[in-house]
């Protein structure tokens, strides 16, 4: 009964593979090495958005989603979104940012939504249904850990404001270049390996 369990199991949640430990890998550093430019142009993006009103800054945080959300839609198995965004954030970290090791917080719990969201797929179902709904998860989470991390004590108006932007960003823009991303790469053939 045991064994029976363990092969139920691991028919929808498969074991790693070297290859998926490869290219989760890659994909985690050279997500990093984007992170890093997007931090770069993070502050004058937002500096417009912020004078239009405070808190929709957080439309532009979706791209800090995509470590998670390109490792977890190709790997497809538990931990994958996990060690992509967590990857990422190091090497974001690592290279140098304005907020410095902070972001591998950011990243492990990031991770853990996005994972979240792949799960209600059961990291095998649609990838823009997946990419959407693990992005929005994302998103949320991260706005409010944002929100509690840099802007305690604000008030309700901005917090909505700020988690509804951090939560369209995640659903939008994460996972618009995300998905966008794999279906590109999947019609090269490079994914075949990942069944896509």
């Amino acid at each position: 009964m045991h064994n029976g369990k363990c092969t139920h199991l691991t028919r929808f949640f498969p074991p790693w593979r070297a290859v998926d430990l490869v290219v989760a890998a890659v994909l985690g550093v050279a997500t990093g090495v984007v992170f890093t430019a997007w931090n770069a142009v993070y502050a004058p993006l937002s500096i417009p958005l912020g004078a239009i009103t405070p808190g929709l800054v957080a439309l532009l945080d979706g791209v800090w989603l995509v470590g998670g959300l390109l490792v977890g839609l190709i790997i497809r198995r538990p931990g994958a979104a996990l060690f992509g965004e967590l990857l990422a954030s190091l090497v974001s970290a690592a290279i140098g940012n304005q907020w410095g090791f902070s972001v591998l917080l950011l990243g492990v719990v990031q991770g853990l939504a996005i994972e979240v969201g792949l799960l209600v797929w059961a990291y095998r179902g649609s990838l823009w249904g997946s990419a959407v709904t693990a992005g929005a998860i994302g998103g949320v989470v991260q706005g409010f850990l944002e929100v509690a991390y840099w802007y305690p004590g604000t008030d309700s108006t901005f917090v909505s404001i700020y988690v509804s932007s951090a939560t369209a960003s995640g659903a939008l823009l994460g996972a618009g270049l995300s998905a966008g991303l794999v279906t590109v790469l999947a019609r090269t053939g490079v994914l075949a390996n990942f069944g896509r």
